[in-house]
């Protein structure tokens, strides 16, 4: 089914139901959070009953959004789930024990991953979108609404941090077309930008601080961890995670980045992994369990710090080796 079609089955089926869900993956990011509530704006306008549900906390730099402090933690009786970017409902940021007392009779899923999977009763899956905003977007201009100010900031948060500020590869001439839509439609691209980058708490900075002083660079492969001892000791947040890797794929010479996140209770890691976009490191993150995009991916693997640096390492080596056989070999040597 092409995106036309998909649309068109998409919105049939909104039509016939009144009372819908809204959620996405754990610990939300922008797309999730911008894309979930311009959702919410868009069945509103239709007339229609919706509630977001997130049981972790957006981070702050997004309660500004029109309908964030409408959002639940607790999943309410729904004929139907809307679930963004999220390959299943064990990934969603859904009290499993609430969904399943509660199960709505559809489940429809949006995404845009390359590692989508159709697991809903209902799947629409772009894998060339620049993000799940242009979509939820593609559908409001399909339905014949107006794209209010509270739906456009939504949406262009949401484009905006999952286009990387537009500089990540799924970025096209029709992703700068929708950007100025929305501002027409009365986003304020100054007033979101400076909320969402230039407005971060101190831990977050020092966070930072902590991530480059454990720096390593070898070849076209940077990467950095931090610790939970590191993330007490300035009293930082997993939110104040969010955007390190940025940074390391930003060095010069760099074609691959992981950063390393502890998890708490278990020897653990959660990897965040970054391209310039010539790496594909979603085969990357697939190959350990997780996924994403082509430029922007990420996973969780089990084991020392030692051993989960050694076995990313290697495999963004190895990558980097497939794309450009004619560089020297280089071998992990930490």
């Amino acid at each position: 089914m092409n995106n036309s079609d998909s649309i068109v089955a998409l919105l049939n089926l909104i039509r016939i139901h009144d009372v819908f869900a809204i959620s996405s993956h754990v610990r939300p990011d922008g797309d999730a959070i911008g894309s979930a509530l311009g959702m919410m704006h868009l069945l509103e306008a239709l007339g229609k009953q919706a509630t977001v549900v997130f049981v972790d906390s957006i981070p702050p730099n997004f309660h500004f959004l029109s309908g964030a402090d409408r959002i639940s933690r607790h999943f309410p009786e729904a004929e139907a789930l809307i679930l963004l970017e999220c390959d299943s409902i064990e990934r969603s940021s859904i009290d499993r024990s609430e969904f399943d007392a509660h199960r709505p009779a559809l489940i429809i899923n949006i995404d845009h991953h390359r590692s989508g999977r159709p697991f809903a009763d209902f799947n629409w899956i772009d894998a060339e979108a620049a993000a799940v905003g242009t979509m939820v977007y593609d559908l409001a201009i399909a339905a014949g609404i107006k794209v209010t100010a509270d739906m456009a900031e939504c949406l262009y948060a949401a484009i905006l941090t999952d286009t990387g500020s537009f500089n990540y590869p799924g970025t096209v001439a029709s992703t700068f077309a929708m950007a100025e839509h929305l501002i027409h439609s009365g986003a304020n691209a100054n007033r979101l930008a400076r909320a969402i980058y230039f407005c971060n708490p101190a831990s977050k900075v020092r966070l930072l601080g902590i991530a480059l002083s454990n720096l390593q660079i070898e070849g076209p492969v940077s990467w950095s961890y931090v610790t939970l001892a590191e993330m007490e000791s300035v009293g930082a947040s997993v939110e104040d995670c969010e955007g390190v890797a940025n940074h390391l794929i930003g060095i010069a010479g760099i074609e691959g980045a992981a950063f390393l996140r502890e998890l708490p209770g278990k020897t653990q890691f959660r990897l965040s992994l970054r391209s310039r976009g010539a790496l594909d490191v979603s085969k990357i993150a697939e190959h350990f369990g997780g996924g994403g995009h082509q430029s922007a991916s990420g996973c969780t693997m089990d084991g020392t710090l030692a051993k989960v640096t050694k076995d990313i390492v290697e495999e963004l080596r190895s990558a980097c080796q497939r794309m450009n056989p004619t560089a020297p070999k280089l071998q992990y040597s930490r």
